[in-house]
């Protein structure tokens, strides 16, 4: 019912939201002699930060069409290489003869980045794939909106999740090195886990994890507090919808995208309405460069996705709720996930000094999990002044994150080629 409530809200919202665009284009237009009056620029204010607010944020489009490699613009094109109903895996392919110039004429690592399907769309690492196109083949998780995905199509939950990302590494080929951003950490361990045990050829040559709750019990935040103050019952009652028409997914039931954003933002409301006000106050000075920054952010921010409702509660007991990953109590498929049977995979974790999401500690957890790996293949770095997003994204990462996850991927890659060389 809220669900369909939301929908209608939004339809009925229509006639004011186009009323102010109206009005924007109106205060704002060259053809208006008191557009540039502070009553103009405060009525063209006041309508544009109404028709944005109101407005529906789709999913964002990549815009990465270019990276520049030894001071070479090189082209870039996504392509579609692997899918199912809920994930398209999207490379980043570079343009050859734009490489050759550059300087870069052999094979360079293949990375799969696992972006995390928690709210928010893939392109939220959009820094960070252009970050890594520096150096490597750069392949994509796109997970699907659930309420676009029909129901003939099945269930989609924590485990079909670990599939997903086997399969995925599995068609990247021999040795791919994977890089698991926030939530898919424990799945990510999971399918990295079961591979090694299995001696799988694709099995990853390294696994970067980067504010990941491999292990929640540590420097509880907000959110894991939550997890554990509410009974498992609550999330059922609280957070699950069903999926109105007209909807692909109509009759799915999800935990809604507009839920999430609530709770995103209901975590630092203060922040974001100052942030709003200073937006207004951009448009009334005519500050256009301060106020597209805003926009550029919250188009991002506020672009959000549903999630099937197995997928989310599963995640909630799994993660948590009853910790079953470090407790060694996860089984998947009927198979107990053993990460101490992880020998030959690299394992580099990094946290944020300030990050709110996935405390300190989380992350580092991976290193006691995979007690089986040998200290030469595991490091640890926890970036100084960065919260839970500048962990993978912005200045600090491009900085100082970025080069080291970089530098741990290529010893990666000598260790593998001086063992087939000695093979």
């Amino acid at each position: 019912m809220l669900y369909a409530m939301h929908e209608a809200a939004y339809y009925a919202s229509t006639p004011m939201r186009l009323a102010a665009r109206l009005a924007r284009d109106f205060w704002n237009s060259p053809l208006n002699p008191a557009a540039e009056s502070r009553a103009g620029r405060t009525l063209y204010a006041a309508s544009d930060l109404f028709a944005n607010v109101t407005r529906r944020y789709g999913k964002p489009a990549w815009n990465i069409d270019t990276v520049e490699i030894e001071g070479a613009e090189v082209r870039v094109r996504p392509v579609t290489v692997w899918s199912s109903p809920w994930v398209k895996l999207v490379h980043f392919a570079r343009d050859m003869s734009d490489m050759r110039r550059a300087g870069r004429r052999g094979l360079e690592p293949a990375v799969l980045i696992v972006a995390p399907l928690s709210g928010h769309y893939a392109t939220l690492l959009r820094g960070t794939v252009q970050a890594f196109l520096q150096d490597h083949e750069v392949y994509v998780t796109d997970w699907s909106n659930a309420r676009n995905v029909p129901m003939l199509e099945g269930r989609f939950d924590f485990h079909d999740y670990i599939d997903h990302v086997r399969d995925m590494l599995t068609a990247l080929g021999p040795r791919p090195h994977v890089v698991a951003v926030c939530q898919p950490g424990p799945p990510v361990l999971a399918a990295a886990s079961l591979m090694a045990e299995d001696g799988h050829p694709s099995r990853p040559a390294s696994m970067t994890f980067m504010g990941s709750p491999i292990d929640a019990r540590f420097s509880p935040t907000v959110t894991n507090r939550l997890a554990e103050e509410r009974p498992f019952t609550w999330f059922q009652r609280q957070m699950i919808y069903t999926v109105p028409a007209p909807y692909p997914g109509a009759l799915r039931r999800v935990y809604p995208g507009f839920v999430q954003l609530y709770s995103f933002m209901s975590m630092n409301l203060e922040r974001h309405h100052e942030a709003h006000q200073r937006y207004f106050d951009d448009l009334v000075r005519g500050d256009g460069d301060s106020a597209d920054k805003h926009l550029e952010f919250y188009d991002e921010y506020l672009s959000v996705l549903d999630l099937s409702e197995e997928f989310y509660l599963q995640t909630i007991e799994i993660v948590f709720q009853k910790y079953l990953l470090p407790r060694g109590e996860l089984v998947h498929r009927d198979r107990p996930v053993r990460p101490e049977r992880v020998t030959d995979i690299g394992l580099m974790t990094v946290e944020g000094e300030k990050d709110d999401i996935s405390g300190i500690g989380q992350t580092q957890a991976a290193h006691a999990l995979c007690s089986g790996l040998p200290a030469e293949l595991k490091e640890d770095y926890v970036q100084p002044g960065v919260g839970h997003y500048g962990v993978f994204n912005g200045r600090r990462f491009r900085e100082e994150i970025y080069p080291r996850v970089r530098d741990f991927i290529r010893r990666r890659e000598l260790g593998q080629a001086r063992g087939s060389a000695a093979a």
